[in-house]
């Protein structure tokens, strides 16, 4: 099963705001990828794999309430 980038952050006992220190970018940026709004790049995502502990593979890039209603997401 994936993982969200929240979830992994979170599981990690980080902050936003430390995990972007150590990703090297901006909490915003880190924000982004955890919202799906924006996503890592290649380099980037090395840098995340290493930060928690886990691969590609195992990352789930899209926020959980992906194409959910506002009825589905309260269920």
């Amino acid at each position: 099963m994936a993982l969200t980038l929240k979830a992994l952050r979170v599981n990690a006992g980080l902050d936003q705001k430390t995990a972007a220190q150590q990703l090297g970018v901006a909490p915003e940026t880190l924000s982004n990828w955890e919202r799906g709004k924006s996503y890592p790049t290649v380099p980037q995502i090395t840098s995340i794999e290493k930060l928690y502990d886990t691969t590609y593979a195992e990352i789930n890039f899209l926020p959980n309430d992906i194409g959910l209603t506002d009825e589905e997401e309260g269920e």
